[in-house]
């Protein structure tokens, strides 16, 4: 999963960040808030964690922003901890509001909260299906046909991310900049190798395959039940 952290503190921040990838989570991290309004807008996020006071655009700006755009879960942080500081938080849109210092163990178990009950066209975003293969994000499991599948951090961001968006070409650079990095400048072919290693895991031992090649475009994650010869743009 991607969390965008918006936090000028770079103690803070540093701790945060640390915490979140310990626990496998994919993290874009700025400290400002005009930037992190136009990160938040313009790209796919799971969850953000939001501080207060920010350079440029302060966290309730921000959230009054983003709120006529997208309902993406927002944890606030801030070191005003009064009942009415909360309370205008969590009216201008925020999900939960936690306040300065506080336990990282706390932090990490309030955003997998939010993601646990993040509403996804009625299911529940904490499961994925893509015909007989299953992922559990929250536990990072995988399952195809019920045998358990082994992943790494990445091959997991990287499924997950196909699953999210099954049926859909994603290019190698939407998949570097969700998965690596988003000013992602490195050889692209570090994509291709954790396709093919992934291919390799979930594909390569059974007889359905779901994990395509698009020519010139991209890959796909997706079952077909359709004859091999008319899919001529697919590997």
């Amino acid at each position: 999963m991607k969390l965008l952290l918006i936090e000028d503190e770079e103690k803070i921040s540093s701790y945060i960040n640390t915490a979140l990838r310990e626990q496998g989570y994919n993290v874009d991290v700025c400290a400002d808030g005009r930037e992190g309004l136009f990160l938040a807008t313009e790209m796919d996020y799971d969850a953000i964690i939001l501080d207060v006071m920010l350079p440029s655009m302060d966290g309730y700006t921000v959230i009054t922003s983003l709120r006529k755009l997208k309902q993406t879960p927002v944890l606030m942080l801030s070191a005003r901890g009064s009942l009415d500081e909360r309370v205008k938080g969590l009216r201008l849109g925020a999900d939960d509001y936690l306040t300065k210092p506080f336990s990282l163990i706390e932090l990490v178990a309030r955003i997998q909260a939010l993601l646990r009950r993040r509403p996804t066209d009625g299911l529940d975003i904490s499961q994925l299906q893509v015909h007989n293969l299953q992922l559990d994000l929250l536990a990072r499991k995988v399952y195809r046909n019920g045998t358990r599948i082994d992943l790494t951090q990445k091959e997991f961001a990287l499924l997950s991310l196909l699953a999210r968006h099954q049926g859909e070409v994603l290019s190698k650079m939407m998949i570097a900049e969700q998965v690596w990095d988003m000013n992602f400048e490195s050889d692209a072919n570090i994509v291709e190798v954790a396709i093919k290693r992934l291919r390799a895991k979930i594909d390569s031992p059974f007889e359905e395959k779901l994990l395509h090649t698009v020519r010139g475009m991209g890959y796909i994650l997706e079952y077909r039940n359709e004859d091999p010869g008319k899919m001529s743009a697919y590997v």
